[in-house]
């Protein structure tokens, strides 16, 4: 009992800690992106192969997170944190060092294995650290104003260590990261173990990992061909059928990967499905946007970095003044749905832009829109998600938290491309390459892809208006005492 009373005391460092580690995970997702043309030149590989270098770390990471959540009930946080660290620390390096493509791909799939440890262990961290309402509603403002902008602040990162440095030193950034957060855990994190500790589910594990494995590939596979090819519903219907050959044996499990008694609570759903929609939907902006100020406009991969900052200021400013001050008193329900509203109005902003906008007549309103609405979607939703867990639960609760945000920016970024695909090579059918009818045939393609990302934060607004709770939230349960 010292030392979670120890722990306590120093929780604001411990969110520090817990925030830098996930956000190493969340700048991993696409601070390799901008570099991939520099690294195909350097590892000779081809065209087809670049978008293995983002696959082969999203199927681990997304396949492996209900695994990494019981990992870290089973370990307990701290020692979770420093195996997590720790591997995706030295995958980072082979991955910097890398001299054949083959070695890059092994390096990012030993990353996303070691990211869903560590994403799933913060969070639950996180969650058993902070239980008073107002104190947990200011951490999972902070919390998510990270899981907001990390992907637009690793596409910013990528950008000025691939222009100013080398591409390499994208991965070789996570050792930096990951050293500082090492020395963080060992002296601000409590161990995070209960005497109440679960046994590891073996078919469960095999189960859930397996079906989530194929479901990712899959939709990453349709980005990467197309929703004809038999691989991609193949995979996706495998998987589909193998993870409901999971939620029964989980039914019947004395030791469950994923004890369904936290899927059974309204508010955590509604929350769930808040993440999954956000995450399909914000993803138009990181993929296509980025295609538009590149292409269209002309930006160099650092300006294009830059240009997504405003979202950042966004994101922070209203997770940081709303969610913060507001959820505590008013609950979820106020806050989501309108966060889901500004999603979709910032969406319908981006559909306007034309082969003449300027960035600060068309693009900077949108981004601003969205920033305000994903700042009032994440910190409440993500808090939501894992309060009233119990402490031998909460790295099973993370696992689902994070597994909703990967599978739908994962469903998201291949249904969105295959759309902006679709739509564009239609309108091209005819047009002449290079010639302002080519133009105009990208832009509708972008634009058909908003307005689906745009009906995708209208249908959360809808749901989560009907599912999700409002009121002032009641202090949690006490953490278990640790051993």
């Amino acid at each position: 009992m010292t030392e979670v009373r120890s722990a306590h005391a120093r929780r604001w460092w411990t969110l520090a800690v817990l925030a830098l580690a996930q956000l190493m995970v969340l700048l991993d997702a696409t601070v390799i992106n901008i570099a991939l043309p520099r690294a195909q030149l350097d590892l000779h590989f081809s065209m087809a192969n670049r978008q293995w270098v983002v696959t082969a770390y999203a199927l681990a990471f997304g396949s492996l997170m209900l695994l990494g959540g019981r990992l870290s009930d089973l370990w307990g946080r701290r020692t979770a944190l420093y195996v997590g660290l720790a591997g995706f620390a030295v995958a980072s390096a082979i991955g910097g060092a890398a001299d054949s493509f083959t070695m890059l791909i092994v390096a990012r799939a030993v990353q996303g294995a070691f990211g869903a440890l560590l994403a799933t262990a913060s969070l639950a961290a996180l969650s058993t650290t902070f239980r008073e309402p107002k104190e947990r509603a200011k951490a999972f403002a902070i919390y998510g104003i990270i899981g907001g902008s990390g992907a637009a602040v690793g596409l910013l990162l990528g950008g000025a260590l691939t222009q100013w440095a080398s591409w390499r030193w994208c991965l070789f950034i996570n050792l930096f990261f990951a050293g500082i957060a090492l020395v963080g855990v060992a002296i601000f994190v409590h161990a995070g173990r209960s005497d109440d500790r679960p046994r590891l589910d073996v078919p469960g594990t095999v189960l859930g990992s397996a079906g989530l494995f194929l479901i990712v590939f899959g939709f990453s596979h349709a980005g990467m061909s197309s929703w004809g090819s038999s691989g991609t519903w193949v995979s996706i219907l495998v998987g589909v059928a193998i993870l409901a050959a999971f939620v029964w044996t989980q039914r019947r499990s004395d030791h469950p990967l994923l004890p369904l008694r936290i899927l059974a609570n309204r508010t955590r759903g509604g929350s769930l499905i808040a993440l999954f929609l956000t995450s399909m939907g914000i993803y138009a902006v990181f993929l296509l946007l980025a295609y538009y100020l590149e292409d269209t406009l002309g930006f160099s991969p650092l300006r294009t970095g830059f240009a997504f900052l405003p979202l950042v200021i966004a994101i922070s400013l209203s997770a940081g003044f709303a969610s913060a001050r507001l959820l505590a008193r008013t609950g979820p329900r106020p806050l989501v749905p309108t966060g889901m509203a500004l999603g979709a109005m910032g969406m319908v902003l981006f559909t306007r832009v034309t082969p003449y906008s300027d960035y600060f007549g068309h693009v900077l309103p949108g981004l601003v829109v969205l920033g305000l609405g994903l700042g009032l979607i994440f910190a409440p939703a993500i808090a939501s998600a894992t309060a009233g867990v119990q402490s031998h639960d909460a790295g099973a609760a993370s696992a689902i938290v994070n597994t909703s945000q990967q599978i739908g920016g994962s469903i998201g970024t291949a249904l969105l491309n295959t759309i902006y695909i679709t739509v564009a090579t239609r309108a091209m059918s005819h047009a002449t390459p290079g010639s302002l009818v080519a133009t105009a045939a990208y832009l509708h393609g972008y634009s058909v892809a908003f307005w689906w990302s745009a009906g995708f934060f209208g249908l959360g607004t809808i749901i989560t208006l009907f599912m999700l709770e409002s009121g002032a939230t009641q202090n949690e349960p006490a953490l278990l005492t640790a051993t």
